[in-house]
């Protein structure tokens, strides 16, 4: 079976990524210097480890990943990048193509996923995303599809994902347990011709195995 990315129904990828980093140092001072600050420290803190997920929504254009075994893979933290590639096994083949990658602007945060085929290849909707256009909260931030992602999608003819907004959440590793989320959302009343809502859960509080390398990466 091939599986996009969350584009349309669903679509996701790999990014460049170096490999696995150790958890950079956490305290409280290092979460508290602003709302994206502590997010960014958050996700750094759980850098190389891997973490199961569940999806928690229930949109019939997901039923393939309600069943479906789900690794997230915090595998490259830098100063200014982390990239997560997202493996996904449905029908017990896993599909290694998504990553999602974080960077910090000059105005915030951006999040792209970075979607490839299994022989490494750039799908043709890939690098898309969407930037912060406020604070949020140390806790979660909201991407709302930036221009070029609106570009692509509609040349595409990936209309409906042009209202589209992403919402990460994620706990320090710090706290012990929590949860990661990543979560994806457009409405009727944002302008989308139908509502369309994903979301998946990820349990902070146990490790899992490391996943092999995202396509493209091995």
């Amino acid at each position: 079976m091939t599986i996009r990315a969350f584009a349309s129904p669903v679509l996701f990828t790999s990014a460049m990524l170096l490999p696995a980093c150790s958890p950079p140092e956490q305290t409280a001072e290092s979460l508290a210097d602003g709302p994206q600050d502590g997010f960014w420290s958050a996700l750094a803190s759980h850098c190389g480890n891997a973490y199961r997920g569940t999806l928690v929504s229930d949109d019939a254009a997901d039923a393939d990943f309600a069943e479906a075994d789900m690794v997230m893979h915090v595998r490259e933290c830098s100063e200014d990048r982390i990239a997560v590639p997202f493996h996904v096994a449905i029908d017990g083949q896993w599909d290694r193509s998504r990553t999602w990658v974080f960077t910090r602007t000059d105005a915030g945060l951006r999040l792209k996923h970075d979607h490839r085929h299994e022989d490494g290849s750039s799908d043709a909707v890939t690098m898309y995303g969407g930037d912060t256009v406020d604070a949020g909260t140390a806790a979660a931030q909201n991407f709302p599809v930036d221009a070029e992602s609106i570009a692509m999608f509609e040349r595409e003819g990936l209309g409906a994902s042009v209202t589209n907004v992403w919402t990460v959440e994620v706990e320090p590793a710090i706290s012990g347990d929590g949860s990661f989320v990543y979560q994806l959302q457009r409405t009727i009343e944002g302008g989308a011709p139908e509502d369309r809502f994903f979301r998946v859960e990820f349990d902070l509080s146990t490790a899992a195995e490391t996943p092999s390398a995202p396509w493209g990466h091995e």
